[in-house]
């Protein structure tokens, strides 16, 4: 597909995005999770599905993964076997839904899926923006501000890897490239993606937040600090910077996605710290082929 046609399959699947809210997916993240990667859209594979000439579901294989993500209008649950038809076609075996997807969680059990409960979960956290903001504050010789034009991207995707290169694991795939596809990309704004500069100029910590201005809500996405940077309190600086700006254009809640399990609850901690308090999960089913 060419490029204006990704984007037009991307703005109907943000438009039921917008249409469901509030559910598991937001414009912004939508939007992070698609162009983050520029340059390999050949291991994805989307489907819409429309009723009336409206988009009424979608879903998004990830086929080096073998999972799928996907939206469903309750009003069509009829159309969850045709979607699990159309996943088992890539060879998939792996789906998260949220939990009250009751209809999804139905048709997954009937497709032979099970619930994985022993790995990593995510979990969604949310917090009011009427209640108090504190102003941001860094240590001594750490500059924070939002960005300011495209020229900013090789830092923020440089931070971005830093912050997302597990040790010992490959590097973060996002590029200067893709994050200036990201800056390009609708609903992004300049003012609401937040960094961290270290005494030496070095990019330390980051938080873009995207806001959907017809529902009034702000998620965060992505938030993360490089490893030589943390207990610093940045990434808490970075999230309460670009919140205010939030807040000052309309938004009237924020949410962001964590893990919920023992094994990583830095960020979660971090959230928390600054307000956000959990409120739903996702919930994971695999085919038993793809259970360990």
């Amino acid at each position: 597909m060419d490029p204006g046609g990704e984007r037009l399959m991307l703005r109907d699947m943000q438009e039921l995005t917008r249409r469901l809210w509030p559910s598991r997916w937001h414009i912004g993240d939508m939007a992070w999770m698609w162009f983050q990667h520029t340059g390999r859209e050949s291991e994805r594979r989307t489907a819409l599905w429309e009723r009336g000439g409206q988009t009424v579901a979608w879903a998004w294989a990830n086929l080096p993964n073998g999972t799928l993500d996907l939206q469903l209008d309750p009003a069509h649950p009829e159309l969850a076997d045709e979607i699990l038809a159309w996943f088992a076609e890539t060879g998939g075996q792996s789906v998260t839904v949220l939990e009250d997807e009751t209809a999804m969680i139905e048709a997954l059990r009937r497709h032979g899926y099970r619930e994985w409960t022993e790995g990593p979960f995510f979990i969604h956290l949310s917090r009011s923006l009427a209640d108090p903001l504190p102003e941001p504050a860094v240590p001594g010789g750490y500059t924070l501000r939002p960005v300011r034009s495209e020229d900013d991207a090789e830092a923020r995707a440089a931070v971005h890897r830093a912050a997302f290169t597990l040790p010992g694991g490959p590097p973060s795939r996002v590029t200067t490239e893709s994050y200036r596809a990201i800056m390009r990309a609708w609903p992004y704004r300049s003012e609401l993606d937040w960094f961290v500069t270290a005494p030496d100029g070095t990019p330390a910590a980051s938080c873009l937040v995207w806001l959907d201005e017809r529902n009034k809500i702000a998620i965060l996405e992505p938030v993360g600090t490089d490893p030589g940077h943390r207990r610093l309190g940045l990434a808490s600086a970075a999230i309460l910077g670009a919140l205010r700006t939030a807040r000052d254009l309309g938004a009237e809640n924020a949410r962001v996605c964590a893990r919920g399990d023992d094994a990583y609850p830095s960020a979660r901690a971090t959230y928390m710290s600054v307000g956000f308090r959990p409120y739903a999960r996702n919930r994971t089913f695999v085919l038993p082929e793809a259970t360990p």
